[in-house]
């Protein structure tokens, strides 16, 4: 009967097109991993299921291997414990010696690798032709191509795990709740802190926080210095034009207090000598109102808020760029410690900015204007967050598209050494900086001289000649001097003589290229003369015309 019904499963199967592998003495001939194929074994071999749990590897044997092809009635079968220990029956489990080994277990499955506990387990409990039901498909590929084992992983594999996690307290014999919940709560913990284990001079995190924290500050300590000039400008306003430091105008209100002790304190530990002479002259005659010692009092309060938030602003500055200089010196070295650690809060980590092109490294920060752009068809922006580094800033303005290119591409190359390398040393970094720089100078160069091809010859250089010309009262234009203006002027004639003779100097040495020319010219001379002769014929004619006009129009009104 078992014979008879494995066999009307098997061609059930194949007419449907589920079989993805045959069986062949009692074991699965090919194992595909990848969709859920529901393999059936022979009738002679046994099947038995792997169940993971945090206190170890459990063995349950199938009973009845044909229900594992009917996936969807399973449920059933577990409604209550008599009817799954009909289906499954326990038959081994392996318990973990300590957390330490609980945890090198689990890691390996989560990476779907083959763990000692439970490489010992298979070994010694899995006889020849017996089939390993379990619910990770590269973990099976892994114990077929190592132990030899023919795994199955399908629909009703998954099903039946389902069932048995439903039941485990009453199917696993002599292991209750009570030793399960704190095994379990332990290895969550463990396997918490394995995932999380870092290196602590790798720790992006705590950049993307701190630049956050950094930015966030600028933004109180601009709206709280705000507040104490308006708030103290009513007594003192012409002081907020002598001190323009915001943190030095905070300490100056905090020492002096009331304007008019202003005379009798020194205040060069806080200004320099100048700014304190503007400073008491302002104060002697500043048309601000009187305010109470009270006013003053929270004054003073606001003012140390102030202080203590720009001070702890500068320790965070300086935190932020040893951390910088330790988790990417590459990427410090090209665009500074700021702009850097804005490029990987904005990407999230630097693994993830590691995967952007130079491209997107270039635009990153500027996401609205590239959309905009694409929607409206305008130019798209051609730097985002990168355009605060030092190198762009000292750039011609016509200049900045193409360094902030070069500069992305070099930054792209020193994000991947820095998240995926070893070497502390910035050395890439240096060397693509200093390319950048050869570059920068290599445009500015190209600015200086002529772009156009057509061009040729060099310019040359003027040369200031030393006989410097007096004074020439002769070439004012007066009414007197009309005769002199008349004299100074030569004809044209006179020039273009001129004109011809420094041409036979110039060209003596070629004396047939003079002659050609000559004869050009000549020729053009007579032309011109021939073209000016026909025009004043035409004049004459038109104006022999309209003077018998009139003549002949005179006789008509004599008759």
């Amino acid at each position: 009967r078992a014979v008879s019904a494995v066999r009307s499963v098997l061609t059930r199967a194949a007419r449907r097109g589920r079989v993805r592998g045959g069986c062949q003495q009692g074991r699965v001939a090919n194992y595909d991993p990848g969709p859920l194929s529901a393999v059936v074994p022979s009738a002679a071999t046994e099947m038995l299921l792997l169940y993971e749990t945090a206190a170890g590897f459990a063995l349950f044997k199938v009973l009845k291997e044909g229900k594992v092809e009917e996936a969807e009635s399973l449920d059933k079968d577990f409604a209550t414990v008599e009817k799954a220990q009909k289906l499954v029956k326990f038959k081994k489990f392996a318990k973990f010696a300590d957390t330490t080994e609980a945890l090198a277990s689990a890691a390996a499955l989560v990476d779907s690798k083959l763990s000692k506990s439970l490489k010992k387990l298979l070994k010694k409990e899995l006889a020849e032709g017996e089939t390993l039901a379990l619910a990770d498909a590269k973990l099976g590929n892994v114990i077929k191509d190592k132990l030899g084992i023919a795994c199955v992983y399908s629909s009703g594999v998954m099903e039946l795990l389902r069932g048995v996690r439903a039941l485990q307290n009453e199917l696993l014999g002599g292991i209750g709740a009570q030793e399960l919940q704190p095994m379990s709560l332990g290895l969550s913990h463990s396997l918490s802190r394995y995932k999380l284990k870092f290196s602590p001079e790798k720790v992006d995190t705590m950049i993307v926080q701190a630049i956050g924290l950094l930015d966030d500050l600028d933004k109180e300590l601009n709206t709280y210095a705000m507040r104490v000039r308006e708030w103290y400008g009513w007594h003192f306003p012409e002081m907020g034009k002598v001190v323009q430091d915001n943190v030095d105008y905070a300490k100056v209100v905090k020492f002096m207090g009331m304007r008019a002790a202003a005379a009798d304190l020194d205040f060069s530990e806080i200004l320099a000598e100048e700014v304190e002479d503007l400073l008491k002259e302002a104060a002697v005659v500043s048309m601000g109102t009187e305010i109470s010692q009270q006013d003053i009092e929270n004054i003073t309060h606001l003012c140390d808020q102030v202080i203590a938030l720009s001070e702890y602003r500068a320790q965070l500055a300086e935190y932020l760029k040893s951390r910088m200089n330790a988790l990417a010196p590459n990427l410090t070295v090209l665009v500074g410690e700021m702009v850097g650690a804005r490029l990987i809060a904005h990407a999230g980590s630097l693994v993830s900015l590691a995967k952007h092109p130079a491209s997107t490294v270039q635009i990153l920060g500027a996401e609205k204007a590239l959309f905009r752009a694409l929607k409206t068809k305008h130019e798209t922006p051609k730097y985002g967050l990168i355009y605060h580094a030092s190198l762009i800033g000292q750039s011609a303005p016509k200049f900045k598209g193409k360094i902030s290119r070069v500069l992305a591409a070099k930054c792209s190359l020193a994000i991947r050494v820095d998240a995926l390398g070893e070497a502390p040393e910035a050395t890439i970094g240096i060397e693509s900086r200093a390319k950048v720089e050869a570059r920068l100078r290599q445009l500015e160069g190209k600015a200086a001289t002529p772009t156009s091809a057509k061009i040729t010859a060099k310019p040359l250089k003027y040369e200031a000649s030393d006989d410097a010309t007096g004074y020439n009262p002769a070439a004012d234009n007066t009414a007197k001097s009309a005769d002199v203006d008349t004299a100074m002027q030569t004809p044209k004639s006179e020039k273009k003589k001129k004109k011809k003779k420094d041409g036979t100097e110039e060209n003596g040495d070629n004396p047939k290229s003079s002659e050609k020319k000559k004869k050009k010219k000549k020729q053009a001379e007579d032309d011109d003369e021939g073209s000016k002769s026909e025009k004043k014929k035409k004049k004459r004619k038109a104006g022999e015309d309209e003077g018998e006009t009139p003549k002949k129009k005179k006789k008509k009104s004599k008759d």
